[in-house]
């Protein structure tokens, strides 16, 4: 499966050893490039890396739209994106870039450009959900996780409607995931105001930023949220979901989005 390695290792199990193989997550350096400057390496998987770099662009504030859009380049054997923008837009933020190196468990942003959204944006959004809806959709977001039902070693995010899952994107790092889905959202002309975020892991301050960025009023997950992400969800108008199992939900704020 692509974005896996396999390695030869050893079980031990009730006293007994056996050599075996296990299909471990593969860590890639990514370099992402725009209008041919360096603005940051990310610890990433190594799949869907154009997604990831115009979606991690597009939560730092150096794009906004489709139309910035030049070109995307890949070049052949080697782990970088270079982004190129219609007259140099995003150059001007270029100069506050020192070249950032982001692991694959750190928060990434440094424009914060989410904090000048203004809260009212996603709090006069008229989604609504169900609890059924909810159930169903996360439980066909795991089924869709197949990356960490192989390797157990990746996050996992995804984009959906209340009546089904869009897409699915997996790596080590759980900020990837969701630049990810705002590179395939934003590639794919999508507009994300009727769209709901799925998660496997906790809900972080740097979470409900970017899912602010995308307009997007509802993210539900498996886990549970910070309190600062509470806090900002809150004052962002983002419909908080979280410990979604066994038939089992918290909604932690603006629960007037949940209709039984």
């Amino acid at each position: 499966m692509a974005g896996t390695e396999k390695f030869d290792v050893t079980i031990y199990r009730e006293g007994v050893s056996s050599p075996a193989s296990a299909k471990i997550v593969k860590e890639v350096a990514l370099g992402i490039f725009l209008n041919a400057r360096k603005i940051v390496t990310i610890a990433c998987n190594g799949n869907h890396i154009e997604e990831l770099a115009v979606g991690f662009l597009r939560s730092e504030g150096f794009i906004e739209n489709l139309e910035d859009l030049e070109k995307i380049e890949v070049p052949q054997g080697s782990q970088s994106v270079w982004v190129w923008t219609k007259s140099g837009t995003g150059t001007g933020r270029i100069q506050d870039t020192p070249g950032h190196i982001v692991t694959s468990s750190g928060a990434q942003a440094w424009n914060r450009r989410g904090d000048r959204i203004p809260a009212e944006n996603l709090q006069n959004i008229r989604l609504f959900v169900s609890p059924v809806q909810v159930f169903r959709l996360m439980k066909d977001f795991i089924d869709a996780s197949r990356l960490h039902a192989i390797t157990g070693g990746t996050h996992s995010s995804a984009l959906a409607h209340t009546e089904g899952v869009i897409a699915v994107r997996e790596d080590i790092g759980r900020h990837n995931t969701i630049d990810m889905l705002g590179g395939y959202a934003l590639l794919n002309g999508i507009e994300c105001s009727d769209k709901i975020i799925l998660r496997t892991g906790r809900v972080s301050s740097e979470i409900v930023n970017k899912i602010k960025i995308l307009g997007i009023p509802v993210v539900v997950s498996l886990s549970v949220p910070t309190t600062t992400a509470i806090r900002l969800s809150i004052e962002g108008g983002i419909t908080m979901i979280g410990s979604v199992r066994d038939g089992r939900m918290t909604v932690y704020a603006h629960d007037w989005r949940v209709c039984i």
